[in-house]
């Protein structure tokens, strides 16, 4: 298992359009992709479940994947994070 901390630039947070585009980066990838915001766990492969985190501009996530390709998954959802999500 492998995790790495990330703020998210987004204005508005990880509201329905970036959710969209962080599961849709996180489903390329076999490994369990999941992020920790304060006390609660979602799982980045589930839109519905990225929008429950509540997560805003400026707030910082911890990104945790496992499995067979945990580090190209890492590596890859943290770029598309630092690059703000397509907006």
């Amino acid at each position: 298992m492998v995790s790495q901390k990330v703020v998210i630039k987004n204005p508005t947070g990880l509201h329905l359009r970036p959710a969209g585009t962080l599961c849709k980066e996180a489903m390329q990838f076999k490994s369990l992709i999941t992020f920790t915001f304060r006390e609660s766990t979602a799982n980045a492969k589930s839109v519905l479940s990225v929008l429950g985190a509540c997560v805003k501009c400026g707030d910082e996530i911890e990104i945790f994947c496992d499995g067979a390709d945990e580090k190209e998954a890492l590596a890859a959802v943290v770029k598309a994070i630092e690059d703000g999500l397509g907006e």
